[in-house]
């Protein structure tokens, strides 16, 4: 993630709070030591090539000459300096503000005083530290400036250097430095805060369009975008996961011939914008096109999604009303099914009955609990709530859970082991669900399984890169004819069971995205619960 702080440095030690980016404040130094140079080098041009009358070392040549090769020098020096970092920015502006102040002073001088107008080049040193510096140190160079203008004047009236010499030129330039380094001042500041701004909104943008790039990516749909030319632009992982690809495919024509025909086919017709495309692999996924609305070039938007999924959410939905209806079917049943238990139990209690009579009321009482504990299944599923899915941990869940069962079972408590193939694995499920899944699994293994030929195995391992949970028993398995009905509702081989255990179970995986499927031998029966790997993020829409 990028860092919301912008670099800054503060050039002044008196200044409070004015800060200046480091990349814009060594671009302004540079610019700076540039015109130093120019500045020099044309005084020292001027001054030997003496094209016309010039002012310059009018006074004094031999300071002049000397003061210019200098400042040329320094100069020269200083350059190289500001391009290649290796001084400190606030002593290296604060280097080239002050040596201004004394080698222009210097050339003024010799030139003729503050008549010779060479002065004036202190405002643009004096402006260049406002920018470079600000603060209060702006303002103490502004009044280096101006008491070195009138410290020049000053000796030149002492020394009757010059016929005419005025203070108050002098005052009025010094009052024009102090009002330019203000103004110098205030404009840095506010561009200064101004490119801080623009920095902060540039790192805002680039976070936000990293968390873009996180969310596609991690996105449960596939996204895919294409241009005008049908060239791939862009596709997130779950579009290659769900495409059967490894690398992103250049053109439509490299995923299907189906999907770049379907997209021709949407171009020539808005209306019909989703498609069912059959892939190489046999595998279908469904593929909804959108157009992306942009100034300069045309986009389009394919989403791709597992059609299992597709379908598994219609029969959530079908499922979702069918419980609805159920619940109220089981609650007009229960009412008479209570009045026949009830009138069941007093006839049962009459002192005249015979044998075959008593057991009729037997018979009464034994199909009134068995309906009554179909009916508490069927209102178990109208009920049922949402997924709640969270990351668990199988190496901390699985035994505790256990653990549970063998206080639970008591004396069959040694029925169960636990072995692992593979460690460390975080499933994607709500552990409720997780927790009845099991329940009724462990319970079949139980009744069916034999347990007296040995231990019931619970064995955790990857397949497919997903976290397995198979339940082993040393059961017969169950007979080929009633395979294809095994997670059917009310389908069972017992006349003790309600035949809704397996299908509710296969119903709470497919609501966390998980797979229940039963392996027939040779070999020892098995159910197989295959979770969602909670290591491989995605984001569901």
């Amino acid at each position: 993630m990028l860092s919301s702080s912008v670099d800054t440095i503060y050039p002044c030690p008196f200044s409070k709070g004015y800060g200046i980016p480091v990349r814009q404040a060594w671009l302004m130094l540079k610019i700076f030591a540039l015109y130093r140079f120019i500045t020099a080098s044309l005084f020292v041009m001027l001054f030997y090539l003496r094209f016309g009358p010039s002012l310059l070392g009018s006074y004094d040549a031999s300071l002049y000459q000397f003061t210019s090769i200098a400042y040329l020098g320094i100069s020269l020096f200083a350059a190289p300096v500001a391009f290649r970092p290796r001084w400190a920015y606030a002593s290296l502006a604060q280097l080239f503000i002050f040596t201004d102040i004394v080698f222009i002073t210097l050339l003024m001088h010799a030139s003729g005083g503050i008549g010779s107008g060479i002065g004036i080049l202190l405002a643009i040193s004096i402006a260049a530290g406002g920018l470079l510096i600000g603060g209060r140190c702006a303002m103490l160079f502004a009044a280096l400036a101006s008491l070195a203008i009138l410290a020049e004047e000053v000796y030149a009236i002492e020394t009757h250097a010059f016929e005419n010499t005025t203070l108050t030129y002098a005052g009025m330039l010094g009052v024009s430095f102090f009002s330019i380094a203000f103004l110098s001042v205030i404009l840095a500041q506010r561009a200064e805060q101004s490119a801080i701004l623009a920095q902060r909104h540039e790192q805002t943008i680039a976070r936000l369009e990293s968390l873009n790039r996180y969310i596609i990516q991690h996105l449960q749909s596939g996204i895919m975008i294409v241009d005008d030319r049908q060239v791939t632009q862009l596709s997130n992982q779950s579009a290659l996961r769900l495409l059967g690809l490894v690398l992103h495919p250049e053109e439509l024509a490299e995923v299907a011939p189906e999907l770049r025909q379907a997209f021709e086919l949407w171009r020539a017709n808005r209306d019909q914008d989703f498609a069912i495309i059959q892939l190489a692999n046999r595998n279908e996924v469904q593929v909804r096109f959108s157009e992306l609305s942009m100034d300069d070039e045309a986009l389009y938007m394919l989403i791709f999604e597992d059609i299992a999924l597709y379908n598994q959410r219609l029969q959530q939905s079908k499922l979702a009303s069918l419980g609805r209806l159920t619940a109220s079917i089981a609650h007009e049943i229960r009412n008479p099914l209570s009045a026949i238990s009830h009138a069941g139990q007093l006839l049962s209690e009459a002192s005249d009955l015979d044998v075959q009579e008593r057991r009729l009321t037997e018979i009464i009482q034994h199909h009134c609990q068995r309906v009554n504990s179909i009916i508490e299944d069927i209102l178990k599923l109208s009920r049922r709530n949402p997924s709640q899915k969270q990351k668990i941990a199988l190496d901390q869940w699985l035994p505790a859970y256990l653990s549970e069962q063998k206080m639970n079972l008591g004396a069959r408590a040694e029925c169960f082991n636990l072995a692992f193939k593979a460690h460390g694995l975080n499933a994607c499920i709500d552990s409720g669900h997780l927790k009845q899944i099991l329940d009724n699994l462990c319970a079949n293994a139980l009744q069916y399984g034999r347990p007296e030929l040995g231990p019931i195995v619970l064995e955790v391992s990857l397949v497919q890169d997903e976290p397995c949970i198979k339940i082993i028993d040393n059961g017969a398995g169950i007979a080929a004819e009633h395979r294809q009905h095994l997670f059917e509702p009310f389908f069972t081989t017992s006349h003790q069971g309600t035949g809704l255990g397996l299908y509710i179970s296969r119903e709470l995986a497919e609501l966390n995205q998980a797979e229940l499927s039963y392996a027939a031998p040779p070999g020892k029966p098995c159910f197989t619960l295959l979770l969602a790997n909670a290591d491989h993020a995605v984001i569901e829409i």
